[in-house]
């Protein structure tokens, strides 16, 4: 997974990371809360570990932002010195998925990072169909239904699809889908991802007059996003 670590302490963030990538993570750290706001405008990661304190952009703020701003809600779990029951239970009730008090063992942290993965994922099979305005994507069969009628597409075609809708409207880096759908990333040709997103732009009929726009981002990746009828 790529893991967003924000924590103003450089050793204990370095710590954080050299934990998790000894169950093959990939860890990005940040010093400040806007710092990781201007990333995950841009990027997406599949968890968050935040620290309360920050001067700019507070951890609490950070939870809040997150919550309202990204489509993809990504599992975030609170790494603090604050040990308060009252801070915790307050945490909990805004929507942190797990909390842990600092100083934290290792084998601790990476339990904890391994549960929120498994509770996740349990969560993510759990529901059966996923709306994405006209679009009803049936995760079991792998079968879309735009505006009312059935679309045949290929397994990986389905998942890039899914993947995009997801992230409505937030570009998303060529390694990053390259690695979330064909998994081995470095032996995956480039033309493959140009050529299921052309058919895919061609069956969901993905043009500004249906509503949708999905573009390439210059030296990037991908974004699909949503086009208002005044803005066509």
């Amino acid at each position: 997974m790529r893991i967003a670590v924000l924590d103003d302490d450089v050793t204990q963030a370095n710590m954080v990371c050299r934990s998790l990538a000894v169950d093959g993570h990939a860890c990005h750290t940040f010093s400040e809360g806007r710092e990781l706001e201007t990333h995950l405008r841009r990027q997406v990661f599949d968890l968050l570990i935040l620290d309360w304190s920050d001067s700019g952009m507070p951890g609490e703020e950070m939870l809040r932002w997150v919550r309202q701003s990204l489509s993809n809600r990504p599992p975030l779990l609170f790494m603090t010195s604050h040990s308060r029951e009252t801070d915790i239970a307050s945490m909990l009730n805004q929507g942190v998925n797990d909390y842990v008090v600092k100083p934290i063992a290792a084998n601790v942290l990476l339990a904890r990072v391994k549960s929120l993965v498994r509770r996740a994922s349990q969560l993510s099979h759990a529901v059966i169909t996923e709306m994405c305005g006209e679009f009803e994507f049936w995760l079991e069969s792998k079968q879309v239904v735009a505006r009312g009628l059935p679309i045949t597409l290929t397994q990986k075609q389905f998942e890039l699809a899914l993947l995009l809708f997801r992230h409505l409207g937030q570009p998303l880096s060529r390694a990053y889908i390259l690695k979330a759908i064909w998994k081995q990333s470095m032996h995956t040709p480039s033309r493959t991802l140009d050529v299921h997103v052309s058919m895919l732009r061609t069956k969901l009929a993905l043009r500004p007059e249906n509503g949708f726009r999905l573009t390439p981002v210059y030296g990037y990746g991908y974004r699909l996003e949503r086009i208002e009828k005044g803005d066509v």
